[in-house]
């Protein structure tokens, strides 16, 4: 993979890389990468679709490859970080800069730490302010609810940007500018859009894409430049604008909307009825007028009140013009969210011209995942973002497969006696079957359900069902997910439910994780708008919609999901699924082929038996870092849970723009201990056992590996707190 990465950017062709679990898929783009930075000084860009594959992209891979290369490139190589505003505390705001979204509520975290919830997690968020170099949310640890952290972070419309007072003190500018210098620059697949799609420059310049995690790419771009309305929006934004004479008809414009929407079913929109046209241009209209009217004059310089006004009154016009526009492919639905009432939403039915345009244009572009090929090819994926038709750029597409032997570690377990899963809910033969098998387990359980609702009624219905045991049930949404995750791995007596966001990026190798549970096929709901929209287009053209948008969805969210389980050679376990429909069904063999190819069995008996003979011989779980504080360019700080020679922008590519040339580590000393029975020992040594352990070596193998005597491996281990995999106990051949 490695070798193929670096002939696609020296050749200048696009690559796509199906590479399986245990590949080592981010050494393979990582390596040339920095290569390719070095030699030319022009970064490579990574794009993810999750937080946690940033963080260990980032707090793992990336130390341990700058350890690796700076011998051999004579320096250090750097990295940084970059995430929208959101991610990142805005010191402007947090000095009183902006208003609150809730009045009031400084003066409340000041007056009584006590007084709420809310309080104590602003008084908190104050306190590690002091303390963070990078402002970045990921470092707080646990995490604070959504709302207070919107107590202290902007939008990108709201930020008053070279204007704000306090921009010298910025985190998310000084971020930015750690990330010019650096040669591998690590952001998310919406930052990436943006970048492209709005012409915000946000990133360096670049001639080098690599987008992990690229099964997620269309999705993450579709939810990128998918607009919202709701009548709570727009008298949101009239109240920001109450200093404009004119907010009083976007107020009006509100109440004309919400009556628009008292009859509009829950449904897609093929075709908007008159009423609601007319409200969508009564919005649009009012929303013009407060804008005119908020818009500083030439030279004037807004507050943050009216910079924030504006950006909302801004989002408001441009989405209800959007509507009433009705362009081709676009889909217009309405949702009716319980807390939030009727919301309008509108999307296009397809990306892929735009992002051939924007993404696959004047640059080399890597995507790579565990699974972009389909049915042995990848045109499915390819046509998906641009890369087929007419005029359409060139790739080559490759398989490398995994390196697990999954038909001896692991089983493939339907419930095939449980009744086809309905709308009602769980239902109690599935959470006896949940309760049965994650009580054979001993924990040790990531569950991955289809919906919000399913993974809450099973962690509560757990709690309730296992008190009187000491299996503990973590629930994602009860903190953030990278915390939870690390709970999860550091405790094996835990489980973790959660829905979509778990089924990938969680990377949790050893004993902490021998169960993972699918509730169901997750197909996207038949009154999916997108989805409904994109089966219809293509069943008219003369197409099978539904196993091209439903059956290949869910193909891909299986193959990702049961891919949680077996993370390392010496993983062992079971993938659950409790859907008949697995076997039964007509399409059941497209799904069973997206999946590893696991030891099948209905056997309900034997993986009972399988699991609690796998808890009984289980290791200890692997050790788990904590997260440390983090630099400027986004790696850990000084004292963090990894450290290395530099990071971000601390030393600068010796061919950048500006910034000296970073000197070479110097070779670590030998020493000779007693320890070591007189044997040479450096810290290479002590950085071999560290990988060693994290890839699942046993004590045998990395003696082999340093050439030396067990018991001197083992005393080692020891003193560094570290622990060998045992051999492996169980077999499901």
């Amino acid at each position: 993979m490695a070798q193929a990465v670096l002939d696609a950017i020296e050749q200048e062709q696009h690559l796509l890389v199906q590479a399986g679990t245990g590949t080592g898929k981010s050494l393979g783009y990582l390596v040339p990468a920095i290569l390719h930075a070095h030699a030319t000084g022009r970064p490579a860009v990574v794009a993810t679709a999750t937080l946690a594959l940033q963080g260990q992209i980032v707090d793992r891979d990336l130390p341990r490859l700058a350890r690796a290369l700076a011998p051999i490139l004579g320096r250090t190589p750097t990295y940084g970080l970059v995430k929208g505003r959101r991610n990142y505390v805005c010191q402007h705001k947090l000095a009183g800069g902006f208003p609150a979204d809730d009045e009031g509520l400084f003066d409340v975290a000041e007056a009584d730490a006590n007084a709420s919830r809310l309080g104590k997690e602003i008084v908190r968020l104050r306190e590690w302010v002091d303390q963070t170099q990078s402002g970045d949310r990921d470092e707080l640890v646990p995490g604070v609810s959504e709302r207070a952290w919107r107590q202290v972070s902007v939008s990108a419309e709201e930020c008053l940007g070279s204007r704000c007072p306090m921009v010298a003190e910025c985190f998310v500018e000084r971020s930015r500018e750690a990330a010019k210098d650096v040669d591998v620059i690590v952001t998310n697949h919406s930052f990436m859009a943006i970048d492209a799609f709005e012409g915000r420059f946000m990133l360096p310049a670049h001639d080098v894409l690599i987008i992990d995690e690229g099964h997620e790419l269309v999705d993450r771009v579709t939810s990128t430049i998918t607009d919202e309305l709701t009548p709570g929006s727009v008298r949101s934004a009239a109240r920001r604008a109450r200093s404009a004479d004119s907010s009083d008809q976007l107020e009006d414009a509100a109440i004309v909307l919400e009556r628009a929407l008292e009859t509009q079913p829950d449904a897609r929109i093929d075709a908007i009825p008159d009423a609601l046209a007319m409200a969508l241009a009564t919005v649009r209209d009012a929303a013009r007028a407060v804008h005119s009217e908020l818009k500083p004059a030439p030279g004037e310089t807004p507050d943050g009140a009216r910079q924030v006004a504006l950006a909302a009154v801004e989002e408001i016009f441009d989405n209800s013009a959007r509507m009433v526009e009705e362009r081709d492919l676009d889909v217009l639905w309405n949702r009716i969210d319980p807390r939030r009432g009727p919301v309008l939403s509108v999307a296009p039915m397809s990306v892929a011209m735009l992002v051939r345009e924007k993404i696959f244009t004047d640059r080399t572009v890597v995507l790579t995942s565990a699974t972009l090929e389909l049915g042995g090819t990848f045109d499915a994926v390819a046509g998906t973002i641009g890369l087929r038709g007419a005029e359409a750029p060139a790739y080559v597409g490759l398989d490398v497969g995994s390196p697990f032997d999954y038909r001896s570690q692991a089983i493939a377990y339907v419930a095939a006696h449980l009744p086809p899963p309905g709308r009602g809910g769980l239902g109690d033969p599935a959470l006896d079957e949940i309760e049965a098998l994650v009580r054979a387990a001993g924990g040790r359980t990531l569950g991955l359900f289809s919906s919000t609702r399913a993974a809450r009624e099973a962690a509560e219905a757990m709690r309730d069902r296992l008190g009187e045991s000491d299996i503990r049930v973590l629930a994602q949404g009860e903190d953030q997910v990278p915390t939870l995750v690390r709970e999860f791995a550091k405790d094996p007596r835990a489980c973790l439910f959660g829905t979509m966001t778990l089924w990938q990026g969680v990377d949790v190798p050893g004993s902490s994780c021998q169960l993972v549970i699918i509730d169901r096929i997750p197909f996207p709901r038949p009154d999916d708008p997108l989805a409904s929209a994109r089966t219809e287009a293509i069943s008219k053209m003369g197409g099978n919609g539904f196993m091209a948008v439903s059956a290949t969805h869910a193909a891909l969210r299986l193959a990702q999901g049961a891919g949680r389980l077996i993370r390392a050679s010496t993983d062992r376990g079971v993938v659950a699924f409790l859907d008949s429909r697995m076997i039964s069904a007509r399409y059941a063999g497209f799904l069973q082929r997206s999946i590893p190819p696991f030891w099948p069995t209905t056997d309900r008996a034997l993986v009972l038996q399988a699991l609690a003979r796998l808890d009984e011989t289980a290791p200890p779980p692997r050790p788990v870092a904590e997260p440390g504080l983090r630099g400027l360019g986004g790696g850990l700080a000084p004292g963090g849970a990894e450290q290395v020679d530099a990071h971000g922008a601390a030393h600068a590519r010796p061919n950048a723009p500006a910034g000296p040339q970073a000197p070479a580590p110097p070779p670590p000393e030998n020493a000779r201990t007693a320890v070591t029975q007189g044997h040479p020992w450096t810290e290479q040594d002590d950085e071999e056992l560290r990988d060693g352990v994290e890839m699942g070596l046993t004590l045998g193998e990395l003696a082999e590996s340093l050439e030396l005597p067990e018991e001197i491996i083992a005393a080692r281990l020891d003193g560094l707190g570290l622990q060998a995999t045992t051999e492996p106990q169980l077999s499901f051949d």
